[in-house]
């Protein structure tokens, strides 16, 4: 379910496609009307006003706006105009490319099952190579084995748990990490890649009845560097996808400096999704509201549009 934050106003996209090319024309390009645009219309939205502008005005409008914007607005705005789908295709591509593993694995552990497997197809066709291949091309550690597993598996997506095999996962877990010498990483790969969001957090449970703490901190006792990210990534999601998210935001704008390729991916593909959840988890969590987060730590038409995106604090 879209949770756009800001309702799009009613318009054909044929009158969209025209204030664009108004505020293309000229000397500089009108961004304001563009944020107004662009940034209140929801995916099926976007895709009819890319289908209207070529043949009115001969140009793909991705390549006009290209011309138009620059710096962080276009990235932003750029990775806006697809839909969710192709958007981690287009995110997960360019952070393979630009050995970026962290936002790599960001993506593809914080999405559904099914989401991946759209995704896996949008990035053939669209880069005319599997993912798999990609992942495995990259690397070859146990961060690597795990991404290429998760990817590879078919996963359930429902919410019912199976207890039994929840507490002999925890048991096989435990003997895997803390109670040998040495980690089995290939253990933790397996039950990870394989098991749903709900049995993960069953299997979280289970370890902290168990063994009087959580999984979380066997993992960060256990293993270290990307794998580990991984791992604590897939099991926040397990637990609460928003609270995570919140966390990824909180870090890309805490100290000095902001990382806003963080930023601006966390912002854009969430929006769509489940922003509304982040911001409250943010707000709980930080005692401010990601509004007022994102608005220190931007400027000019890229904070606007940003803050378009987020809509209101409440």
């Amino acid at each position: 379910m879209s949770t756009l934050s800001v309702t799009a106003t009613p318009g054909s996209p044929r009158d969209d496609v025209v204030k664009l090319y108004k505020a293309f024309k000229g000397f500089g390009c009108d961004t304001s009307a563009v944020i107004n645009i662009l940034a209140h219309r929801d995916a099926s939205q976007r895709a009819l006003i890319r289908q209207e502008y070529e043949p009115l005005y001969s140009e793909d409008l991705l390549h006009r706006l290209a011309k138009e914007l620059s710096g962080k607005l276009e990235t932003a705005v750029l990775l806006w105009m697809d839909d969710p789908a192709t958007r981690d295709a287009v995110v997960v591509r360019e952070c393979l490319l630009a050995d970026d593993l962290r936002g790599t694995t960001e993506v593809l552990c914080s999405r559904t099952p099914s989401q991946i497997q759209t995704l896996k197809q949008i990035y053939h066709s669209k880069f005319g190579i599997h993912l798999l291949h990609d992942l495995e091309y990259n690397s070859s550690t146990d961060h690597q084995k795990l991404l290429v597993a998760l990817v590879g598996a078919q996963r359930y997506e429902g919410f019912e748990v199976d207890k039994n095999l929840a507490d002999n996962d925890a048991k096989a877990l435990y003997k895997a990490g803390e109670k040998k010498l040495g980690t089995n990483e290939d253990m933790f790969i397996k039950i990870f890649s394989q098991r749903s969001r709900a049995q993960l957090a069953a299997i979280d449970s289970a370890y902290h009845s168990m063994y009087g703490h959580s999984l979380e901190k066997a993992i960060k006792k256990e293993t270290s560097g990307n794998f580990a990210y991984a791992l604590l990534t897939l099991l926040r999601c397990a637990d609460n996808p928003a609270k995570y998210f919140a966390k990824v935001l909180r870090k890309a704008m805490k100290g000095l400096g902001t990382d806003d390729t963080t930023l601006i991916r966390v912002i854009v593909t969430r929006v769509e999704i489940d922003m509304q959840y982040i911001k409250a988890e943010y707000e709980k969590k930080y005692k401010k509201s990601l509004v007022d987060a994102v608005h220190s730590e931007t400027s000019g038409d890229y904070r606007k549009f940003l803050l378009a995106l987020l809509g209101p604090k409440h």
